[in-house]
């Protein structure tokens, strides 16, 4: 539950690398407890956005206030009010998961018991008091995110920011860190969360913001973003055949249609008007598909993200695993 109190405010916020403008006059403000979404392709300006909140970067033109701070001449006048997530692992590979949450809270300044039951609790509340002994290098990729995380908030910050927390780990892990990361907004904590998921921004988001090329294209809660959904037709066929090509092909020949491939063996098609569904199904079989089903879906927020931004969320989401696969 949010206060109402803006704890996060940008105005004009620029940064350019060299002649590429990452970030291009960004507005908003998020509230205390907000858990915050923050979404878009790679390149859209997520994480220089973040870096600039966090006092990791400059910005080349703008305001920055973090909790009535005016961060925007002094980067780092508000760091001990945040703890930071970034996408990749900050923590040392040969320090115990116990070593390395204590290091980072003798950075914050804790004292030696203070730290030390501070990390024991966080490894207790994370399910890795049995890893604490363990070398951080030996961790599962779930594991490494869990003890990061805890290493973000070990001094108890006002603000987290988490950059892409649930990347390249499996279906468990990423539920377990779901679950934490509502737990800590329950408990009054305000989380700014990038993802590449907009399922799971959904899920956990009570506001979003949709980033494209720099700029902050449409801002709103879960119900104001669905609102652009109303009145939609949704159909998905389950069509063997290759769905790209087909796809291509559906959107040529019926012009009221949007249409995406989900994958090799789905296609979804979009429409203001309710969906003629037996001349799309002869079409695709008149074209070399065999169509096996087709059924009606209710829009989601990942129809409204096509819609608003023209890119598709399923490449969105492949090209954050190729990232995350190579890393």
């Amino acid at each position: 539950m949010t206060s109402g109190t803006t704890v996060i405010a940008t105005s004009d916020l620029a940064k350019h690398f060299g002649d590429v403008q990452a970030v291009a006059g960004v507005d908003f403000d998020v509230c205390d407890g907000e858990l915050f979404g923050f979404l878009g392709p790679n390149g859209a300006g997520k994480t220089t956005t973040i870096n600039m909140l966090t006092g990791l970067a400059r910005p080349d033109a703008g305001v920055i206030r973090i909790a009535g701070i005016d961060c925007s001449r002094n980067p780092k006048a508000a760091q001990h009010l945040i703890g930071v997530v970034p996408d990749e692992s900050n923590l040392y590979p040969e320090l115990t998961g116990f070593e390395n949450l204590s290091f980072c809270a003798a950075l914050y300044g804790m004292r030696q018991a203070q730290r030390e039951q501070r990390a024991r609790e966080l490894l207790g509340m994370f399910g890795l008091r049995d890893a604490a002994e363990r070398k951080f290098a030996g961790y599962s990729k779930g594991m490494k995110r869990k003890l990061t995380i805890a290493a973000g908030i070990i001094h108890n910050p006002r603000i987290l920011f988490l950059d892409e927390p649930t990347t390249g780990i499996d279906v468990a892990a990423a539920r377990q860190i779901r679950q934490l990361i509502a737990d800590l907004s329950g408990a009054g904590t305000t989380v700014f969360l990038t993802t590449h998921y907009i399922e799971e921004a959904q899920r956990l988001c009570s506001r979003i913001a949709f980033i494209v090329s720099g700029r902050i294209i449409r801002i709103g809660t879960v119900e104001q973003l669905m609102r652009q959904a109303e009145g939609r037709h949704v159909v998905e066929f389950a069509v063997a055949g290759g769905a790209a090509g087909l796809c291509a092909a559906l959107a040529g020949a019926f012009s009221h249609l949007q249409c995406q491939a989900l994958s090799e063996g789905a296609v979804r098609v979009d429409s203001a008007e309710p969906v003629r569904i037996g001349p799309v199904v002869r079409f695709l079989e008149d074209h070399g598909g065999e169509v096996a089903e087709a059924r009606k879906v209710e829009p989601s927020l990942e129809d409204v993200f096509v819609r608003v931004t023209g890119i598709e969320a399923s490449a969105m989401k492949r090209e954050k695993e190729k990232a995350g696969a190579s890393a």
